[in-house]
């Protein structure tokens, strides 16, 4: 059965398409015709009037939990949960139980991925267990699936493994996805930003230093290499210009941020307690506003949600044995909307270029584009809906959010997959 979407503006950055009014025809799951008063018979009609048109977005860093840790998250509700956000495909992240280090667990994860709501690609670790000591078999992990390389909730310590882990990337014409967070026995133990709320708190502060120095360190591997590095949820001011004078310098580099990252700092601590516990964590102003200065220039390539859902009992644990990490496929299109775009520091064209094609490019996937030919993943949204984030409605199992109660401007309203 055709599909044509009628009488919404598209929005389509791969193409340079802002707001043009077109139609789109579907058929097969593919996008056949995109232009003006398209017409055709059998169709199911979509009438657009009043909303916008978009690729269907990719999240580039979720943590959909599943195999191992199902009372946190499933495949099954991560996906319904990506696709009410607006999105259609989502990269989960290797830290599951056990970890993707292996090609099995790879394959397990893809084969629990057909049938579900949204697109699951796969990360494989770049260490085994993500403990740091022995790099996994790529070739392996490649071929049985993963995109991407990461030990994302840990940090790689060991520069030799690391360099070689690098090198093999770029033999497979994968990005290797960082989480730069330089841990020693200083500074063990943390537990948000090292400052003024972290000492009235009393508990112990990261330090900007720790996200910095692992950055520092990496870029320059990266620069020996040739290799492509993608640094993870960016919190710092110091790191958007390690990133900002990479890119200058030619290196291959790209860099994501979240929602939380460019609208809270670590005061919401004092409110939301564990629910706003996240690493890296909350900072200050200056760093929201160097993040979204990064995000402005270029610097920052992509938006993305660190999507980690907990239970309810493991965020009740209190600060200090609480996990870290929020929810964020149902929130993130709305907050950009509403904190990016309607404040007037990006434009909606930019912002959706940031969930689209960019991601997309940095994972060479043939998606996160309107053009003729291309798969239909299609999000629709409504720029002028206001709502109010309500966690006991999310279709997440995880209800961990700092966001609980915001009034947020924009929504998705239908996704096509």
């Amino acid at each position: 059965m055709k599909t044509l979407i009628r009488n919404g503006k598209i929005i389509d950055p791969a193409n340079g398409i802002d707001r043009e009014k077109l139609d789109l025809l579907i058929d097969d799951a593919k996008i056949v015709c995109i232009g003006k008063d398209i017409s055709t018979n059998n169709a199911n009609i979509i009438d657009a009037t009043g909303l916008i048109i978009i690729p269907g977005l990719i999240d580039m860093h979720v943590h959909l939990r599943e195999p191992g840790q199902e009372h946190k998250e499933t495949i099954q509700t991560g996906t319904k949960s990506a696709s009410k956000g607006g999105f259609t495909s989502v990269l989960a992240m290797a830290n599951t139980t056990p970890v993707a280090d292996n090609p099995q667990v790879i394959r397990h994860i893809l084969s629990q991925a057909k049938n579900v709501y949204a697109n699951v690609y796969t990360v494989g670790s770049v260490t085994r267990g993500l403990l740091g000591k022995e790099l996994v078999d790529i070739d392996e992990l490649v071929n049985a699936g993963a995109i991407a390389l990461s030990d994302d909730g840990k940090p790689v310590m060991n520069p030799a493994l690391m360099k070689d882990a690098l090198i093999a990337c770029k033999e497979h014409n994968i990005p290797l996805i960082d989480h730069c967070e330089w841990i020693d026995d200083k500074y063990d133990g943390w537990v948000m930003n090292e400052g003024e709320v972290s000492k009235r708190l009393g508990v112990k502060g990261i330090p900007n230093s720790a996200e910095e120095r692992m950055i520092e360190r990496d870029i320059k591997l990266a620069e020996e290499t040739e290799a492509h590095l993608h640094i993870a949820h960016v919190s710092t001011a110091g790191s958007v210009g390690l990133v900002r004078q990479a890119k200058k310098k030619g290196i291959n580099i790209t860099a994501e941020a979240t929602p939380h990252h460019f609208t809270l700092i670590d005061s919401a601590v004092e409110k939301h307690g564990a629910n706003a516990k996240i690493n890296p964590p909350l900072r200050s102003q200056k760093d929201v506003d160097a993040v979204i200065e990064g995000l402005k220039d270029g610097t920052i390539d992509v938006i993305a949600t660190d999507h980690a859902p907990h239970a309810d009992f493991e965020k009740a644990k209190g600060l200090n044995e609480a996990p870290f990490g929020i929810v964020g496929l149902e929130t993130c299109l709305s907050i950009v909307i509403t904190e990016l775009v309607n404040k007037g520091h990006l434009t909606l064209f930019d912002v959706i270029a940031k969930m689209t094609i960019n991601p997309a490019r940095i994972l060479n996937l043939k998606k996160g584009t309107l053009s003729v030919g291309a798969d239909a993943d299609i999000t629709i949204i409504d720029i002028n809906k206001e709502w109010t984030v309500d966690p006991s409605k999310f279709e997440s199992k995880g209800r961990n959010t700092p966001f609980a109660g915001w009034k947020l401007k924009g929504l998705a309203v239908k996704t096509i997959l």
